[in-house]
This record gives structure tokens, C-alpha cells and sequence, in this order.
């Protein structure tokens, strides 16, 4: 009976270290965060897949002359204002 008990010991050690390891491989999740209160983000590359924007233009030229020189481009914030609703006009009613 020792012997199944070791296997399953020794398969649940590995099977631990594998996770451990995998987890360990991956890099840190970062979101990607979009400011809703400005309508241009400036696209900064860091390589070749990686990247973060950083929205804090309220112009693409505002934008642009802060990008000029680097690994950077500029794009249109796609959440700007989402969150903000226009207020409704209530119907007149005459009487």
C-alpha cells in the first residue's frame, strides 16, 4: 500500500511545482486604463507587443507635440465621455 501513496505524493509534487512555475513565468497583468475625461491618448511603445497609453490630451496637437520624438502615437480616446449622459429636454405642453 506505501507504493500508490508515494506516486500520489510524488505526482501531486510535481503537479505543484509545474503550477508554481507556470505562475511564476507569467508576467504582471497590467489593464489598460482609458481616463474617460480626455478625448486623446497619447500610445507609448515600450516593444514590440508592449505598450500603455496615457490619456491626459484634451488636441490631437496637444498630443502630437508630445509624442514627437519618441515611440509614441496619438489616438482618439474611444470611452471619452461614455459615462456622461445628456441631459433630456422635457416636452413643452401648452394647454
Amino acid at each position: 500500500m506505501q507504493r500508490p501513496q508515494r506516486r500520489r505524493r510524488a505526482r501531486s509534487l510535481a503537479l505543484a511545482t509545474l503550477a508554481v512555475a507556470t505562475a511564476s513565468l507569467a508576467g504582471p497583468a497590467s489593464a489598460q486604463t482609458y481616463d474617460p475625461s480626455y478625448p486623446v491618448c497619447l500610445q507609448i511603445y515600450q516593444g514590440a507587443m508592449d505598450y500603455y497609453y496615457e490619456c491626459a490630451y484634451t488636441s490631437l496637437p496637444q498630443c502630437q507635440a508630445s509624442a514627437s520624438g519618441r515611440a509614441a502615437q496619438c489616438v482618439v480616446n474611444p470611452f471619452y465621455g461614455k459615462g456622461k449622459t445628456a441631459p433630456r429636454k422635457k416636452p413643452s405642453r401648452t394647454y
